[in-house]
């Protein structure tokens, strides 16, 4: 009788060890998990667990994946969104979108998934047992357990996450791998007056100053600095470039993002001549919050002044804190319990029509142990569907 390990009970393991069962794999399935199993599921969206995004055309949605987008281009097609939704429908578990596309349960309880993926789980495919060795059989591998005990299986798939520990095993086994860097993170900046906005939100466009990327959408101000999609997308494109300067860079918002510069100095204009025996620091654009508005004019000349005796050159110092507002960041936070990384299996070593390593024969990988990350919103969760789905197709059709 053949015979499949599956190494991490997360998303991607789980979902692995369901498919092979729905996909008509008759021979033994095992899934090992140390801890607990479907940790990440469980705090995923506050708790609400973002299953997936409402995106369902394949090459749009692998431009929301910093790392793996050209690899999964073609994954996509075989099981995307659309798929993991029918796949819960027929499981009796209900989604909803909401505004920005995100996808969640519609009891917004995490444990819904939960229960969903243990009642397709045959009883006794979990073992509660943790891999710390993998050695190459003439037909299969070798796995060696924390207990002592050991098991020969004919094919292994690897979705062990992030785990450090494990990276370490399969670089050890000769498998190419990508260092992991933090993804998904805040930024931090040591600034008591931004300090003193915590709780504010703004539409913002953000760039990191000397690198390539932009993205938009809503920054949040917190105590430690500022956070909110358009920060967290900022995090995910430049993990890596980020963790080369160990941090430290200076990030520009743009928070009038709607605007170009000559329309936006119509706007100011506008204002001077409109509120023109008003004081500067209470009367700014109507597109931004009025303390957001004091805290980008604050060393201005013209913030105690009245709007008719600003000058053009005062005016011109509004126009480039608006769009062009540079802070330092000094370090990064991690994303409430989401932590996410870039790194893991080198993706050239993969072959993704059914997972399978290009170097070491039977070996299968999924999930976040791959040098595959997303932006915030579900992205994460449906690599790790898609992938654990081939997976468990190649192995079947082997």
């Amino acid at each position: 009788m053949s015979s499949v390990a599956i190494i991490g009970a997360g998303a991607a393991g789980y979902f692995a060890a369901i498919q092979l069962v729905e996909q008509g794999f008759t021979g033994e399935i095992k899934l090992y998990e140390k801890s607990k199993a479907l940790a990440k599921v469980k705090v995923s969206g506050g708790g609400r667990c973002n299953v997936t995004h409402a995106c369902f055309d394949p090459k749009e949605l692998t431009q929301y994946y910093p790392r793996g987008n050209k690899e999964m281009l073609g994954p996509f097609h075989h099981f995307q969104p659309g798929d993991m939704i029918g796949w819960l429908a027929d499981h009796g578990v209900e989604l909803k979108v909401e505004d920005d596309g995100r996808m969640f349960p519609t009891s917004d309880s995490s444990q819904t998934i939960i229960d969903c993926f243990e009642s397709a789980l045959p009883a006794g495919t979990l073992v509660s047992k943790g891999v710390k060795h993998l050695a190459a059989t003439d037909n299969g591998w070798q796995l060696n357990f924390d207990d002592g005990e050991s098991a020969v299986v004919d094919r292994v798939i690897v979705t062990a996450g992030s785990s450090p520990q494990f990276s370490s095993i399969l670089k050890s086994m000769g498998i190419a791998m990508v260092d992991a860097v933090p993804s998904l993170f805040t930024f931090h900046i040591e600034d008591d007056a931004l300090r003193a906005l915590s709780g504010l939100a703004i539409e913002a466009e953000v760039r990191l100053k000397g690198a390539e990327w932009t993205t938009d959408g809503p920054m949040l101000l917190t105590h430690w600095g500022v956070s909110g999609p358009a920060v967290l997308k900022m995090s995910a494109w430049g993990a890596r470039w980020l963790a080369e300067r160990n941090y430290h860079a200076e990030v520009v918002i743009n928070s009038m993002p709607r605007y170009h510069k000559e329309s936006l100095l119509e706007t100011l204009q506008g204002i001077r001549i409109n509120a023109a025996r008003k004081l500067v620091r209470n009367v700014g654009p109507s597109s931004v919050p009025n303390r957001w508005w004091q805290f980008v004019i604050k060393d201005n000349t013209a913030i105690d002044k009245m709007w008719a005796d600003v000058k053009n050159v005062e005016l011109e110092e509004m126009l480039a804190v608006l769009l062009e507002l540079s802070l330092p960041i000094s370090g990064k936070a991690t994303f409430k319990e989401e932590f996410v990384t870039a790194g893991g299996v080198d993706l050239k070593s993969v072959n993704f029509k059914n997972m399978e390593s290009k170097t070491h024969p039977r070996m299968h990988f999924a999930g976040e142990v791959l040098n595959i990350d997303a932006l915030t919103g579900g992205f994460n969760f449906q690599a790790a569907w898609t992938t654990a789905f081939l997976a468990a197709k190649g192995i079947v059709e082997s």
